[in-house]
């Protein structure tokens, strides 16, 4: 399978070598308040610059490891890739209410999510893989995480707490991309992305289940792959007659394309965001946003 190829009949040409993307962190305030946290970073020599569409990320230049400084160890920094933070972004968690994040290991948007909501309302994160789960635990620990109810559950069945959310966040289990896997163009294939988009499609199923009339859900993949991105939006609009599909306004990215590989989809779907490395300096991503109707 020769994804280059897929991604020039997507309209894209560049060369993968090429792509370096950007060392970022994002800053918690859970425990100290955000200057604090500036202030001692810049102290020990970190470079640090502000970006612009994310609420507390920054991109980073040290000649140390950052996951090595007390600011990591005691959980005020997060070394989180730029697009990686989006999701959150586009859900829009507040104090207060409940959330769900049904793919939530290693933890990355789970304690994004409670850095937003300042720990107060209640997250339930699942993920059906206890090794995970440990990374998962211990990063709520080290983040002073205090509102989350940790699970090991597949999402799939998330119908069966019986609980409704106000907001839920789908970062689906997916293919990946170039930039984050060795070897991704020779060990990815066609079937692979085909039995991946399958899966997002019951994640979904059981997600909009479990939405509060007026709820949110945000569906996001790493994946550049069509099959899991707009493909699979598409079908939540020609098949979810209650899910609406809002436009996920982040600030960067392109629209979600309408017409891969000359298939035409609903002229919705470019209300999504997809994210090409080459463009950004981030890794691939998508994301697109749903309302649950009253």
């Amino acid at each position: 399978m020769n994804f280059l190829r897929r991604y020039e009949e997507l309209g894209e040409t560049f060369d993968p070598e090429t792509v370096k993307l950007k060392k970022v962190l994002r800053v918690s305030e859970l425990k100290v308040e955000r200057e604090e946290t500036l202030s001692r970073l810049k102290k020990a020599g970190v470079v640090l610059r502000e970006i612009p569409f994310l609420d507390k990320g920054y991109e980073y230049e040290a000649n140390f490891s950052v996951a090595s400084t007390p600011e990591y160890l005691l959980g005020h920094v997060y070394v989180q890739e730029a697009a990686s933070q989006l999701p959150v972004k586009a859900l829009d968690p507040r104090p207060g209410e409940l959330v769900c994040d049904m793919a939530a290991a290693p933890g990355s948007k789970t304690t994004q999510i409670a850095d937003l909501m300042k720990n107060s309302g209640k997250i339930i994160a699942l993920d059906s893989d206890s090794r995970r789960l440990i990374a998962l635990r211990n990063n709520l620990e080290r983040m002073g995480v205090s509102n989350v109810l940790l699970y090991k559950k597949d999402a799939r069945f998330l119908p069966d707490f019986g609980m409704k959310f106000d907001r839920i966040l789908l970062d689906a289990p997916c293919s990946g991309n170039f930039c984050i896997e060795p070897e991704y163009f020779e060990k990815k294939n066609k079937e692979g992305i085909i039995d991946r988009s399958k899966i997002q499609r019951e994640l979904i199923k059981a997600a909009v289940k479990c939405l509060k009339p007026g709820g949110v859900l945000v569906y996001s993949t790493c994946s550049l792959e069509p099959e899991e991105d707009e493909m699979v939006v598409d079908w939540v609009l020609g098949k979810i007659s209650d899910l609406k599909i809002v436009d996920v306004e982040l600030g960067v990215g392109d629209s979600g394309i309408v017409n891969p590989f000359g298939k035409e989809l609903s002229p919705k779907v470019s209300k999504c965001v997809r994210i090409w490395p080459h463009k950004t300096g981030m890794q691939g991503f998508f994301v697109a946003k749903f309302v649950k109707d009253n």
